[in-house]
């Protein structure tokens, strides 16, 4: 009896080295919808390869995953708008920001009986968004789109309603290229919209313009792509109207590792290049610089590295675009940093 007591013993302790060691690791995440598809494939894919950490994460828009992060209910976030010092200044903790993959954010529409790409100058995408074009049939729009048959339908437009990395890319744009957008309503994740209708996340958005007949708005490409949705071709600082694609995107990108190494936050909206196209960005995860947590601090490191890795080789699958070598150069490092 008594050494079978003894066995039993040992067994329920081998049992509680065995959970310890290979217990489920739970990370809790929040924020931008623009990366959602990425992001989703990656923790699934990384779950694959090591069965016990589980990556959740909530596609809320950027403002959600910033006002989460700070309140301390997730383990990280995620925002397309890096922090800026302000940002940052009401944490009570470092945050240390890793661009994950280069996207782009596309016109996408819905007018009936018009099934051509069009293209857009920035003036009339900036005067659609700030109400000053209200026809399909104007002629800021119908000027780079000859031959075309365009209805003179009112414009019905769309924009996001949450706090939106998405947002802040498109009105980061709008703002370059429209003095009048800049100096009325300014770029940020939210903003006083001047027109439209507001959709929850990318795919709200997406969903609004596919059942609004005549109606225009922005999304992240993939879900433009994913939703069978006709997107606009952007004149871009070169004067060429170029079509977002992962050679568009990338060329855009092409000068920013330079700027990166003195500071990781950049902006790559209205790039010069004559394939750029216009309206792209990085997109970010927020890291806590210390997280005292061992265990997920390991588990955090070492997704990034496969991120930054192999990670990467999934990207354009999904109509991302993969991160510049030199850029990963600089975030391996920065991993370093997280204690």
């Amino acid at each position: 009896m008594k050494k079978t007591l003894v066995l039993f013993s040992l067994m329920l302790g081998f049992a509680y080295v065995a959970m310890a060691q290979g217990g489920t690791i739970l990370l809790n995440a929040a924020g931008a919808t623009f990366p959602y598809p990425i992001y989703s494939k990656w923790f699934s894919n990384y779950n694959q390869l090591h069965s016990n950490i589980q990556i959740n994460y909530q596609s809320i828009g950027s403002g959600g995953g910033i006002r989460q992060l700070k309140a301390g209910t997730v383990d990280f976030g995620a925002s397309d708008m890096p922090l800026n010092d302000e940002l940052l200044s009401q944490f009570s903790y470092k945050i240390l920001q890793f661009p994950t993959v280069l996207g782009a954010v596309v016109p996408t529409y819905n007018i009936p009986g018009v099934n051509t790409e069009l293209k857009f100058t920035p003036k009339a995408l900036s005067d659609i968004y700030l109400g000053k074009v209200t026809k399909w049939n104007d002629s800021e729009i119908t000027s780079s789109n000859p031959g075309v048959s365009l209805p003179g339908n009112d414009i019905v437009v769309v924009h996001r309603s949450d706090g939106s990395g998405t947002t802040f890319v498109w009105t980061d744009y709008l703002s370059k290229v429209s003095p009048d957008w800049k100096s009325r309503v300014g770029s940020n994740t939210s903003v006083n919209w001047p027109v439209g209708l507001g959709g929850k996340g990318n795919e709200g958005v997406a969903g609004l313009v596919k059942q609004t007949p005549n109606s225009i708005g922005y999304v992240e490409l993939i879900y433009a792509i994913q939703n069978n949705m006709g997107y606009g071709l952007v004149k871009n600082s070169s004067g060429k109207f170029v079509k977002a694609s992962l050679a568009t995107v990338t060329d855009a990108a092409s000068g920013a590792a330079a700027k990166m190494r003195s500071d990781i936050r950049i902006s790559i909206t209205d790039a010069s290049g004559a394939e750029a196209y216009p309206i792209c960005s990085f997109t970010y995860l927020l890291i806590p610089e210390t997280i005292s947590d061992a265990t997920k601090r390991d588990a955090i490191k070492g997704f990034l590295h496969w991120m930054l890795t192999s990670g990467q080789e999934q990207v354009e699958a999904l109509n991302y675009a993969r991160l510049p070598k030199a850029v990963v150069a600089i975030e391996m490092k920065q991993i370093g940093e997280i204690k």
